[in-house]
């Protein structure tokens, strides 16, 4: 187990505790069926992690445990309010705590004015942004207890500003994004890391069967996942990629309104998946 940098002084020096050694470390990995969250499982098992995966597919998770030298294969779904304490309980019974929490299940449907419903919207929502906040709920008095831990959230460049298509998307997260900020605010003080993660567009499955128009600077799943523990081990709250699109987007969202949205409606930018 490793522990934050406790005080003013430890966490406002360095925003996280670097995690630079994966041997032994208790990951536990939500939305590990596919994507990013796959290949994080992949490059964890190589380093030497001990992994739970988690995602609504059990045969998925299975299969990619397989692969694996010892894995806890805990199926839910995250739009299941209780779904995550009962995994929590069962990492506590095998493990008896858990040293990073990776949260990255989510979900992306195009979505314009003229196309928008309340249950779509509430889909999206409910996955992308409250499955996260049960995830919270659920690990953070035990990493309380531990005084030490890390909870990485994926979040997604589209949440830096408007972009068409993503009506549900995009506000999602944008509050990950505030979330994640204000979680750190209150678990740093208490030697727990928090990471987020903003990345451009990923070639993940979900992804590719949506978009119909090419996207800049895409990465494949693999390199979001080398990039992601690249960014943990420098310690780093944000860890955003390819740095070339989020950096751009990142200046985009210091324009005026007035700018902006000319820019944006004249740009092939649309939106980012994370």
């Amino acid at each position: 187990m490793f522990r934050a940098g406790g005080g003013a002084m430890g966490w406002l020096g360095r925003l996280n505790t670097p995690i630079t050694n994966w041997l032994g470390q208790r990951v536990w990995i939500v939305g590990a069926s596919s994507g990013i969250g796959a290949a994080l499982a992949a490059e964890l098992n190589a380093r030497g992690a001990r992994l739970a995966l988690s995602a609504r597919s059990g045969g998925r998770l299975r299969e990619l445990a397989r692969g694996f030298d010892e894995a806890l294969v805990l199926p839910l779904d995250v739009t299941d309010s209780g779904a995550f304490t009962l995994a929590m309980l069962q990492i506590l019974d095998a493990w008896g705590g858990v040293d990073v929490v990776i949260l990255s299940a989510g979900t992306y449907m195009p979505m314009r004015a003229w196309d928008l419903t309340v249950d779509t919207a509430r889909q999206t929502v409910h996955t992308n942004l409250l499955g996260v906040v049960d995830g919270v709920a659920a690990v953070v008095p035990q990493l309380l207890r531990q005084q030490g831990g890390a909870i990485a959230i994926v979040g997604g460049a589209a949440g830096y500003r408007g972009l068409p298509e993503a009506l549900a998307y995009g506000p999602s997260k944008a509050a990950l994004i505030n979330f994640a900020e204000t979680l750190y605010l209150e678990l740093a003080p208490h030697g727990v890391s928090v990471f987020l993660i903003n990345p451009g567009f990923v070639a993940t499955p979900r992804l590719m069967a949506c978009v119909d128009f090419e996207m800049p600077a895409l990465v494949g799943a693999p390199d979001a996942a080398r990039q992601i523990i690249e960014g943990m081990a420098r310690g780093r709250f944000e860890i955003h990629f390819p740095r070339r699109f989020t950096l751009m987007l990142k200046l985009l969202r210091c324009l005026p309104y007035r700018i902006y949205f000319r820019v944006a409606a004249r740009s092939g930018v649309r939106r980012s998946d994370g």
